[in-house]
């Protein structure tokens, strides 16, 4: 089994023993896990899921959300960090450079 898909399971694992360990059912983590969507989202579940010992699915299903929107814009900021970059390569390039060397050159 890869290292990838060997987190994945683990995660899953945890999951859904933190899940079952709180009285509720199998099908309950097997919904989580879908909609997390990675072994650290999953994590912060599972983490959730210890220490704040919630007490009905609806508070599980509001963190759930949470960690969902939490991931989500972490993958807008680092696709707009790596957008920028691109952008400050493109500025700092030598090429584009020269080129506006040219230009204040010409009349």
């Amino acid at each position: 089994m890869a290292i990838d898909r060997k987190s994945w399971a683990q995660a899953r694992a945890r999951l859904t023993s933190a899940v079952i360990s709180l009285g509720y059912p199998r099908e309950l983590a097997d919904l989580l896990a879908r909609q997390l969507g990675s072994p650290r989202a999953m994590d912060r579940m599972v983490s959730y899921l210890y220490n704040a010992r919630p007490r009905s699915v609806e508070m599980i299903a509001d963190e759930m959300l949470a960690i969902c929107a939490d991931a989500g814009a972490w993958r807008k900021k680092k696709e707009s960090e790596g957008a920028q970059a691109v952008y400050s390569t493109w500025l700092n390039s030598e090429e584009r450079l020269r080129n506006l060397e040219e230009e204040e050159e010409e009349p």
